[in-house]
Parts: C-alpha cells; sequence; structure tokens
C-alpha cells in the first residue's frame, strides 16, 4: 500500500499537466474575431476563426473584435469661426480592418480612436460658422469622416461614418435665432401677400378689357351683383343703373332745354 501512494500521486500530476496544457493551447475564436499571436515576442500570422492551438508559455493570443464599434463622442466645447460657444457631441462608427496594426501600431486602438474623435471635431467644427453647423450637417460629418479615417487608417481602422447629434446653443442665441426666423416668415407672408394682390390686380384688369370691349358683359355682372344681394337678407337694395340705359333720356332732356 505505501508503494501505491506515489505513483497515484504522479498519475494525478501528469492528469493535471495535461488539462492545463490543453486548456492553454486550445483557444475558440468566433466568427468575427481574429487572434494575434506573439510567439517568444514576434508576431505571427494571424489566427481564426475557429479551433486555434497554441503553445502555452511561447505563445501569447491577442483577441481582436472586426465587429463594427459604436463610439459615443462626449460633448465638446467649440467656438465656431464666427465666435460662438456652443457644445456639439457626435457618434463614431468604426471597424478593424489590419489585426495586426491594431495591436502593434497603437497601445489601445479604441481610447486612441476616441481621443482622435474628439480632436478633430473640435478642431473641424471650429473651422466652420454656425449656419453650416446647423444647415449643412451632412458636409459637416463627411468632413470629419474624412479626417479621422485618414489619421486611423495607419492602424489598420476604417472609420465608416461620423455623425453630429446635438448642438447646445446658449439661451441667448436660442432667442435671437427665433428672432430671425419669425422675420423670414413675415417676410415671405409679406412677399406672398404683394404677389396675390399683383395677380388679382392682373385679373381684374383682363377683366376690365373684356367688359369695355363687349357690352353685353357689364349688363351681366349688373345681374349678377343683384343675385347676390337678392340672396342676403337686407332691407335695402342698391340696384345699379347703366350709364346707356340713361343716356337717351339725357340727350332728350337736352334738347328741350336748347
Amino acid at each position: 500500500m505505501p508503494t501505491l501512494a506515489p505513483s497515484f500521486m504522479g498519475y494525478l500530476l501528469v492528469i493535471i499537466l495535461i488539462v492545463y496544457f490543453l486548456s492553454s493551447a486550445i483557444k475558440i475564436l468566433r466568427e468575427y474575431e481574429r487572434g494575434v499571436v506573439f510567439r517568444l515576442g514576434r508576431v505571427i500570422p494571424v489566427k481564426g476563426p475557429g479551433l486555434v492551438i497554441i503553445w502555452p508559455i511561447i505563445d501569447k493570443l491577442v483577441k481582436v473584435s472586426l465587429r463594427t464599434v459604436t463610439m459615443d463622442v462626449p460633448a465638446q466645447d467649440v467656438i465656431t469661426k464666427d465666435n460662438i460657444s456652443v457644445k456639439v457631441n457626435a457618434v463614431v462608427y468604426f471597424r478593424v480592418m489590419d489585426s495586426i496594426k491594431a495591436i502593434t501600431e497603437v497601445e489601445d486602438f479604441y481610447y486612441a480612436t476616441s481621443q482622435m474623435a474628439q480632436t478633430t471635431l473640435r478642431s473641424i467644427l471650429g473651422q466652420s460658422q454656425l449656419d453650416d453647423l446647423l444647415s449643412k450637417r451632412e458636409e459637416v460629418n463627411a468632413e470629419l469622416q474624412k479626417v479621422i479615417d485618414f489619421q486611423t487608417e495607419p492602424w489598420g481602422i476604417k472609420v465608416t461614418a461620423v455623425e453630429v447629434k446635438n448642438v447646445d446653443l446658449p439661451i441667448e442665441m436660442q432667442r435671437a435665432i427665433a428672432k430671425q426666423a419669425e422675420a423670414e416668415r413675415e417676410r415671405r407672408a409679406k412677399i406672398i401677400h404683394a404677389e396675390g394682390e399683383f395677380q388679382a390686380s392682373q385679373k381684374l384688369a383682363d377683366a376690365a378689357k373684356i367688359i369695355a370691349t363687349e357690352s353685353g358683359a357689364l349688363q351681366l355682372r349688373f345681374l349678377q351683383t343683384l343675385t347676390e344681394i337678392a340672396t342676403e337678407k337686407n332691407s335695402t337694395i342698391i340696384f345699379p343703373v347703366p350709364i346707356d340705359l340713361l343716356k337717351p333720356f339725357m340727350e332728350k332732356l337736352g334738347k328741350e332745354v336748347k
């Protein structure tokens, strides 16, 4: 019996070492993951996805996700080109295109991309006027995406989109913009009213030309006026008498006076 205890402990130790070796050597990477392996400090070709076997102690595996990352850029204090202080936040969409560069070229690619986005946001928006920031949002987003992607390309990072979310204006500027919008609405209303008066005057001028050439048109207009008056409950009716009806009587009266 005493001779069996050491052999049993030896077998148990061997089993433990085998389990440790297998757990350290066998790695499973998902479809969207890649493994950057450092063998004695040197990078070897990327592993994965699927079953990956490495040498414990000799190899070190670093997992990198290839999925698109949504990163929220905190609100930044920006002074626009026309000297207006605003708070702007944005969202950046990026993904890793080269796993080896993302690990070897920069210490923490997520943190580095975040800092680059914040710096670029302040720089680009500081060169824009407030009206452009509010009305030309797509152009500003495209410029931000272009600049950030150019800076992160050496790290193997592809910035697919940048969207400015909120632009917080001071209360005084909000009031000024509201007054400007109100004045613009009043200007449009006056222009529309003037165009309506102009079109109405043109129609009246055309109607006057037709009535001047057709004597019967004036009579029809008088009858239409009487019809409109008769539909209302009025105690007094004003009857317009054409001058042409009174003309024979006026001529007769003139002859008698002579």
